[in-house]
């Protein structure tokens, strides 16, 4: 019968695993260092030389041989100028020059004889042979020992503030000797985090994949059993605020592992050679707490392709960090139960060997939220505001296309504060509809100074783009338009645009008409154009270009599309010098044909273009409502948003 085995308590290693070793703590070694200094002081300090007597020092005092006498109550001791030093030696009256410690030692010292004559004469023998006669007292030597010991104690003191500044942290561990060492973040047992999957609104297919990692960890045995093997990584890819950290925040919660998380920038330092002992470090801990989960935010700071040139434009610490990455996920050793998970927005720049099966297995994209992900992230932001019965959160999420997960927890902020603004005691729909103004335009900015020419410019100019695009088929449908300025723009038209995949050429041409219809506005009413229509033209120009040499939506060019997803032809351009001409012309055409629509669109409506504007003038903001009363009901009813297949 054998015996029971005692029950591990937690924290206790388990059977086979091996006890981490404690790093060496340096306060012993200063420690050391200072005991050995003051050591040396004591036993080092100087010597007195070699004994004499009086009537010897008399006589070597008159052949001018001496340079300093020091005496107390007790002894006199006596410093030999180099002369009387040389001349000694050779006589084998003082011994060769030895070690004289830190102070210079004395060459002769001798008793001092009883009487008080001796100061009397030792003074007036210093006066005749020119040299000085000092009175050191008792005390004195101890005095100099403890000013020894509170300057070396001022230095060690100045050394261990330096050593931790440097090596980023007190305590041990926190000098210089460890700047190699990780610095991960560590949550065990969901500890640290508040956020759990409950707090992930939307993103069904990314957190159903995420979960499933974490469930691995808590049941591995439902998964081997069927061969399955454990993901080494994944890689969250998305635009910025979708919602990617906070997955992993999520998985930090949940998990029932011990969860390490820093940033890619963590690797990154000035001294060589850090980056990857980080590395080495970090997955270290990870095997003595495995199973474990490494999450690496923004891993486009360390795995950026690596150059294909050595001598131009490589970072070769950059590069070695993410060498020493790549072995770690899958080298030569084993790394068995440890996934890592990573997040960037930039995937398109990443190395290929990092992307490949076995390092991240999972390339999980993140998308920007739907319109019903739109509706459960405000539900779920929505949770702490106080709101009366005027919100309604389909409402909202249907003003808000485009919109991530973290512009959403941002508008919910901005109504509670412009509702506090206001000292009401709840917060409305109207809150909401100024809190997405707020974020989109900027702050409202009433009491700049505008001329009343300058007003009717901007009332037209916004006119214009709400006639046009309410009168164009394809144009996306007009919400309200204002000339209150906001931010760095003095007037804004906000649209509705559909949520759609997929855009034709038809469609990305009327957006470029209504861009230009504030422009077409200017010089059919006044008959001269402004600088206003910057951010119009600067939007149109990329539109143009990318249905020309991106999209391959232009006859002459063809069905081709230059873009460059990897960013490989930063400094040459894929097509000839004539073809670069011809995308110009291209360009040049498509957006003035646009100008040419808009303006045509106009002068047809001119009357109802004078109407809107000074409309616009008297109220400063309209809605769609006040559209349909100068306009009439939009030409267009309900478009298909899903045609029928073409066979």
């Amino acid at each position: 019968m054998s015996e029971e085995q005692p029950k591990r308590k937690p924290g206790m290693p388990g059977p086979g695993s091996k006890e981490p070793k404690k790093g060496m703590n340096f306060y012993w070694v200063y420690a050391l260092i200072a005991t050995v200094l003051i050591a040396m002081l004591l036993f080092n300090s100087g010597s007195d030389g070699k004994p004499t007597d009086y009537s010897k020092f008399k006589q070597i005092a008159d052949r001018g041989f001496i340079e300093k006498l020091q005496y107390d109550g007790v002894k006199a001791v006596i410093f030999l100028n180099d002369a009387g030093r040389d001349t000694l030696r050779q006589m084998n009256e003082i011994p060769a020059e030895g070690y004289q410690g830190f102070s210079k030692s004395s060459d002769l010292y001798f008793n001092i004889p009883p009487g008080e004559d001796f100061v009397k004469e030792i003074n007036a023998l210093g006066e005749a042979k020119k040299f000085r006669v000092e009175y050191l007292p008792p005390n004195e030597a101890a005095q100099s020992l403890l000013y020894w010991i509170i300057a070396i104690g001022i230095m060690i003191v100045a050394w261990v503030f330096i050593m931790r500044r440097v090596g980023g942290g007190g305590g041990p561990g926190g000098q210089i000797f460890n700047i190699g060492k990780s610095k991960a973040q560590l949550f065990e047992k969901g500890k640290g985090t508040q956020i759990t999957f409950n707090d992930v609104a939307g993103l069904e297919g990314a957190k159903q994949e995420v979960q499933e990692i974490v469930d691995f960890l808590k049941h591995p045995k439902k998964y081997t059993e069927l061969g399955a093997k454990i993901p080494k990584g994944a890689l969250l890819v998305g635009p910025p605020g979708t919602g990617k950290t906070m997955l992993a925040k999520a998985v930090a919660g949940e998990a029932q592992v011990p969860f390490f998380s820093l940033s890619g920038s963590d690797f990154v330092e000035m001294f060589v050679g850090v980056g990857a002992s980080r590395v080495r470090d970090l997955f270290r801990q990870a095997k003595e707490k495995a199973p474990a989960i490494i999450f690496i935010d923004e891993i486009d700071a360390i795995g950026r392709a690596r150059s294909k040139s050595v001598n131009f434009g490589s970072n070769d610490e950059r590069e070695n960090t993410l060498n020493q990455l790549l072995t770690e996920m899958d080298g030569f050793g084993t790394n068995s139960g440890i996934i890592i998970l990573a997040a960037t927005n930039r995937a398109d720049i990443l190395d290929g060997a990092l992307l490949r099966a076995g390092r991240f297995d999972r390339q999980i994209y993140v998308d920007m939220p739907d319109l019903n992900e739109r509706v459960e992230i405000f539900q779920v932001h929505l949770k702490n505001v106080k709101r009366d019965d005027s919100v309604d959160v389909e409402f909202l999420a249907k003003q808000t296309p485009g919109f991530s997960g973290a512009d959403i927890a941002n508008i919910c902020n901005e109504a509670a504060l412009i509702a506090a603004r206001k000292n009401r005691s709840t917060v409305g729909k109207e809150d909401f509809l100024d809190a997405v103004d707020r974020i989109i335009g900027g702050l409202e900015k009433k009491n700049k100074i505008i001329t009343p020419g300058e007003k009717a410019t901007i009332a037209y100019h916004e006119s214009g783009h709400a006639i046009v695009s309410w009168l164009l088929e394809h144009a996306s449908p007009l919400v309200k338009v204002t000339i209150v300025p906001r931010g760095r723009s003095l007037g804004a038209a906000w649209y509705l645009p559909e949520e759609r995949q997929i855009t034709t050429t038809e469609q990305i041409f009327d957006e470029m008409v209504a861009a230009l219809g504030g422009r077409a506005a200017e010089e059919v009413a006044f008959g001269k154009i402004s600088t206003g229509a910057l951010s119009d033209l600067e939007k149109v120009t990329k539109q143009a270009y990318a249905m020309v040499s991106v999209y391959g939506l232009n006859k002459k060019i063809g069905n081709r599309s230059y873009y460059d997803s990897r960013g490989e032809n930063q400094f040459t351009k894929p097509y000839s010098e004539e073809t670069a001409r011809v995308i110009d012309e291209e360009v040049s055409k498509i957006i003035e044909l646009a100008y040419e629509k808009a303006k045509d669109i106009l002068m047809k409506n001119k009357e109802k273009l004078d109407g809107l504007a000074k409309k616009l003038l008297e109220r400063e903001v309209i809605f769609k409502d006040d559209l349909v009363e100068v306009l009439g009901e939009r030409p267009w009813g309900e478009r298909n948003t899903n045609p029928e297949p073409v066979v």
